[in-house]
């Protein structure tokens, strides 16, 4: 018998993005000493109009999910679109499925983003890749009247320090390594991403703590170290 094909559309991984200095930012306050499991966390993920924040690109949607005492708080979460004031490119509509019409009505970045920095709060944030949202953030919040100065922790960075700069350190490779499950209907979707991103991290915390990485300050400091690798890296 002939095997069946999988017709489902495969679908690129958004690329890595590193904004060095924002990735270096290093105000932790009182949380420096802070164990990881005790933290609180709000893990957060956005969906765009394309992957270039300097250039012209837009949020179309944010999501975030709590942490506390470390089990996500599903009943805890923020989810919007939002309208971007430019048209969504047919290649990204692809990707994360949000047109023009579902956007049309919903309410601007500089509505969204007070919201989002409420329920935000103290919490450290963390996404996947964090750099890309972080830039869509920071580049949005003078507009908004608000500041996003939180400490920032990446998935992508604290597994390249337990596994290597080149393992494979895309969302779905960690998942299907961690064992979770993220179903397709919900993939390339702000709310969907935070999740799985969120389940990620509490496996990341689990190995970080067995190799002796037990606090935020001491979580900044490998991400720091897999920045300076990589910005060697992009010298090259």
């Amino acid at each position: 018998m002939t095997p069946r094909k999988d017709t489902r559309q495969m679908i690129p991984e958004r690329l890595e993005f590193y904004d060095f200095d924002l990735m270096e930012r290093t105000n932790l306050g009182s949380l420096e000493d802070t164990p990881l499991r005790d933290l609180d966390f709000v893990v957060f993920d956005t969906e765009t109009t394309g992957l270039d924040p300097s250039g012209g690109d837009e949020m179309i949607s944010i999501a975030g999910v709590r942490i506390v005492n470390g089990r996500i708080i599903k009943g805890e979460s923020f989810d919007q679109l939002i309208h971007p004031g430019r048209r969504i490119p047919p290649a990204s509509t692809k990707i994360h499925h949000i047109t023009d019409d579902m956007v049309a009505n919903a309410p601007t970045i500089e509505a969204v983003l007070p919201r989002f920095h409420t329920f935000v709060g103290d919490a450290v944030l963390v996404a996947h890749n964090a750099a890309f949202d972080m830039k869509f953030l920071t580049m949005k919040q003078d507009a908004a009247g608000v500041r996003f100065d939180n400490p920032v922790l990446d998935t992508v960075l604290l597994a390249a320090h337990l596994q290597g700069q080149t393992s494979s350190l895309t969302l779905d490779a960690l998942a299907e390594q961690f064992g979770i499950e993220i179903p397709p209907e919900v993939r390339h979707t702000a709310l969907g991403d935070s999740l799985a991103t969120a389940e990620v991290l509490l496996k990341l915390i689990d190995l970080l703590e067995a190799s002796g990485v037990k606090t935020l300050h001491q979580a900044i400091e490998i991400e720091q170290k897999a920045v300076a690798i990589r910005r060697q890296q992009a010298k090259y």
